[in-house]
C-alpha cells in the first residue's frame, strides 16, 4: 500500500543506505522535481556529511516521517543573523562518495579508522602544572574555527563571557551552517588523471555549479567549464609546479612554499580545491597572512599536487599548520604523516614548538593522534638506562625539546595511550608489550618520512616585513 504524504524540508526519515538493506534516520534538507516524482537531498544523522546524498522515495520509509518542529520567533531571527554564506547553486546529482580514477570504474572508498615491562621517571612538577594549564584554558576559552579560499583555519580564542561569533578575518574561517553550505554543489572535479566526487560545498561560480564535471589545471589550479577550455590553456600555461619556491626534494618527492601574498590567485584557487573536501568552512579572499606548502610526486610531465597544508606567518598561538589537506586520490599512502611531519621539521628550525589549529576534523585528528603517538613512543624505547642501571628519566619538557611537539598535545597523546601512571609518589611512563609491538607494526607500515638534510629553508622575521 503506498503512502500519500507531503515530504517538507527538515522533515526526518529512514532513509535505506547506499548499497544495502539499512535504514538510518536522515533529515531532509532540500527537495526538487525529476522526471517521475521528487528527489532529495539527505543528511545522514551521526553520520560525516560527506556521505549527504539525493534519494528518491522508494529508500525511505514513509511510515515513520517526522515533520519538522515549528520553530519560535527568537530561533528564526537567530538563524536569520547568522547566514551569510556565499550564494552558490546547491544543485547536484546523485554521486558516489571517494575518488574515480579517469575512465576506470574502480573506486577507492575512505575510511577513518597495558601494564609496564619497562618504567621511565617523569618529572612530577612538570607534569602537573601542564594538566592544570590544559584544563585552564578549556574551562575558560572557546576555539573557533574559520575557513578561507586559502584551505588555512583560523582559530580565534572568545572569552567565555563574550558572544560567540566567528572571526571575519584570514583565509579560512569557522560558519554556522545554513541550507546552501550544508549541500554539495558539485558533482565531480577533474584534476589531472584523476576524477573526483567532492565531499563537501564549495563557493565556484554559480555557472560552474550546473556542469557535470569541473575541469581544474592540475599545475596552476585555474578551473573551466570544459575538456576542451582546458586543452586550451594547457597550451598556454607556463608551470609544470606550483609557483613559489622549492624548498624540498627527496626521491619524487618535493615541497614548494607559496606566499599568499605574492602568489594569491594561485593560493585562491587552492583554497576553492581544498574546501571541497573540508567541512565547516566557509572562504573569504585574503590569504597575504598566509604561507602554504604544497606537497607534490614528479614524473615526466611536472610536479603533480599530492597535498598541502597552510600556516599563518604571524600566530601568537604558535599554530604551525592552519589547514592541511591530502587530495583524495592519495590518501592512505602515507603522505598525511608526512604533511605533518614536515610541519614539524619547519618548527625544529624554527626553534619553537607547533600545535595545529584546534579543531581538527575527523580525519585529521586521526592523523595526528597517530603521529605524536609514533613520535612519542619511538623516543621512550629508544631511552637507555641510566649509568647505574637506573631507570631512565624524561620529563615532559624533554619530549616537547626533542619533538617541537606542543606540551599540551604530548600530554594528551600520552594520557589517550594510558602511558602515564601514578606509582610510589611519582609519575611514570609504562610501555607495555602490547603498546610496543602495536608501535613496530606502524613503523613497518610507514614506508616514507621526512629527510632533514633534504630540506633547505630559512625562516623569516615576518614581524619585521610588510607582506
Amino acid at each position: 500500500m503506498s503512502i500519500c504524504v507531503d515530504i517538507l524540508e527538515g522533515c526526518k526519515v529512514p532513509v535505506r543506505l547506499k548499497n544495502s538493506e539499512v535504514y538510518h534516520r536522515a533529515e531532509i534538507l532540500s527537495k526538487r522535481e525529476v522526471e517521475g516524482g521528487y528527489s532529495y537531498y539527505v543528511h545522514f544523522e551521526e553520520y560525516n556529511k560527506r556521505l549527504d546524498e539525493w534519494v528518491r522515495e522508494d529508500r525511505m520509509d514513509l511510515s515513520k516521517l517526522e515533520m519538522p518542529k515549528k520553530e519560535t520567533k527568537a530561533q528564526l531571527k537567530d538563524v536569520k543573523s547568522q547566514s551569510g554564506s556565499r550564494a552558490s547553486s546547491p544543485v547536484v546529482e546523485e554521486k558516489s562518495m571517494g575518488c574515480i580514477k579517469k575512465r576506470d570504474t574502480a573506486r577507492k572508498r575512505l575510511r577513518p579508522d597495558g601494564q609496564a615491562n619497562s618504567s621511565i621517571q617523569v618529572d612530577v612538577s612538570d607534569m602537573n602544572n601542564a594538566i592544570t594549564t590544559t584544563t585552564t584554558a578549556t574551562t575558560i576559552t572557546t576555539t573557533t574555527t574559520i575557513a578561507t579560499p586559502t584551505t588555512t583555519t583560523v582559530t580565534s580564542v572568545i572569552s567565555a563571557n563574550s558572544e560567540n561569533l566567528p572571526r571575519q578575518t584570514g583565509s579560512m574561517v569557522s560558519h554556522h551552517d545554513d541550507v546552501v553550505t550544508r549541500m554539495k554543489n558539485i558533482e565531480k572535479i577533474e584534476l589531472g588523471r584523476y576524477r573526483i566526487s567532492p565531499w563537501y560545498f564549495s563557493p565556484y561560480p554559480i555557472e560552474l555549479t550546473k556542469l557535470s564535471v569541473i575541469y581544474i589545471c592540475e599545475f596552476c589550479l585555474k578551473y573551466v567549464k570544459s575538456e576542451v577550455c582546458l586543452l586550451n590553456h594547457l597550451r598556454k600555461c607556463h608551470y609544470r609546479h606550483p609557483p613559489g619556491n622549492e624548498i624540498y626534494r627527496k626521491d619524487n618527492m618535493s615541497f614548494f612554499e607559496i606566499d599568499g601574498r605574492k602568489n594569491k590567485t594561485y593560493a585562491q584557487n587552492l583554497c576553492l580545491l581544498a574546501k571541497l573536501f573540508l567541512d565547516h568552512k566557509t572562504l573569504y579572499y585574503d590569504t597575504d597572512p598566509f604561507l602554504f606548502y604544497i606537497l607534490c610526486e614528479i614524473d615526466e610531465y611536472g610536479f603533480h599536487i599530492v597535498g598541502y597544508f597552510s600556516k599563518e606567518k604571524e600566530s601568537a598561538e604558535d599554530y604551525n599548520v592552519a589547514c592541511i589537506l591530502v587530495l583524495p586520490p592519495y590518501q592512505r599512502k602515507g603522505y598525511g604523516k608526512l604533511l605533518i611531519e614536515f610541519s614539524y621539521a619547519l618548527s625544529k628550525i624554527e626553534g619553537k614548538t607547533g600545535s595545529p589549529e584546534k579543531p581538527l576534523s575527523d580525519l585529521g585528528l586521526l592523523s595526528y593522534r597517530s603521529y605524536w603517538s609514533q613520535t612519542l613512543i619511538d623516543i621512550l624505547i629508544r631511552l637507555k638506562p641510566g649509568e647505574n642501571g637506573d631507570r631512565p628519566t624524561m620529563s615532559i619538557i624533554d619530549l616537547v625539546e626533542m619533538t617541537s611537539i606542543k606540551k599540551e598535545d604530548v600530554i594528551s597523546t600520552l594520557q589517550h595511550l594510558n602511558l602515564i601512571n601514578y606509582y610510589k609518589g611519582q609519575y611514570i611512563f609504562t610501555l607495555s608489550d602490547e603498546t610496543m609491538s602495536a608501535h613496530e607494526s606502524a613503523l613497518k607500515k610507514r614506508i616514507i618520512s621526512v629527510d632533514q638534510k633534504a630540506l633547505h629553508w630559512q625562516p623569516k622575521d615576518w614581524s619585521k616585513r610588510k607582506w
